[in-house]
């Protein structure tokens, strides 16, 4: 059994993963500081993908990033970079597709900061940077860590997107997801479902997880008040 396409779908959601960690705290920080008006406008934009089909999100991708495209030529004449049909191009896809889960679950779990910490760790002379960092992240590291892991799940998972992107070429692009799509059309079922058991214990093992942080979270919480 060629284990390949676990391998690609382990990096590749471990890349994305690391990557919508800093960006949606960073966004979930900032954007609850603007006005209503621009922070709706903002939340819809950063939440969309989580609500189009993954097909779309792939689509949209490539009209991007494709070689005669505006980003992806630009790519390709200066840097000989083909930013298409790689196994890294699946980054793309599935950063795109589990940032809403992160920047969401950050909003919540900052959202149920409670701000009268900040206001008297100021008072102290503690700054910003320290209050973030040594308060209000420890406060709410249960939920993101949940977060964290969910999204991590759905990238290990995606299939839509990172199907347009990056294709299915045996030994280079081949995730679970793909790799099981491909087998089912060519009548493999035996070796589908070997897969099939590999991404439901993973999932399992993934969303057993973020279950006993949310459990974890909720007790902790309870402690505090």
């Amino acid at each position: 059994m060629d284990w390949f396409p676990l391998y690609n779908s382990i990096r590749i959601a471990l890349i994305s993963t690391v990557i919508i960690f800093f960006l949606g705290i960073f966004a979930a920080y900032y954007i609850a500081k603007t006005p209503r008006l621009v922070k709706g406008v903002l939340d819809v934009f950063l939440t969309l993908p989580l609500v189009l089909p993954p097909t779309v999100v792939g689509w949209l991708l490539l009209r991007l990033l494709g070689p005669k495209r505006i980003i992806g030529a630009w790519f390709l004449e200066n840097f000989d970079v083909k930013l298409t049909m790689s196994w890294w191009s699946a980054i793309f896809a599935t950063t795109v597709v589990i940032f809403p889960l992160m920047y969401r679950t950050a909003r919540g779990a900052f959202e149920s900061f409670d701000e009268t910490l900040a206001y008297s760790a100021q008072s102290l002379g503690l700054s910003n940077s320290y209050i973030f960092w040594q308060i209000r992240m420890p406060y709410c590291r249960q939920g993101i860590l949940a977060g964290t892991v969910l999204a991590f799940a759905r990238a290990l998972g995606e299939y839509g997107a990172t199907s347009m992107i990056c294709g299915y070429t045996p030994g280079r692009t081949a995730t679970i997801s793909t790799t099981v799509y491909q087998l089912w059309r060519t009548n493999e079922d035996r070796s589908a479902m070997k897969w099939v058991l590999v991404n439901l214990a993973i999932s399992f093992v993934v969303l057993l997880a973020v279950n006993m942080l949310e459990k974890k979270n909720r007790a902790g919480k309870k402690g505090v008040l």
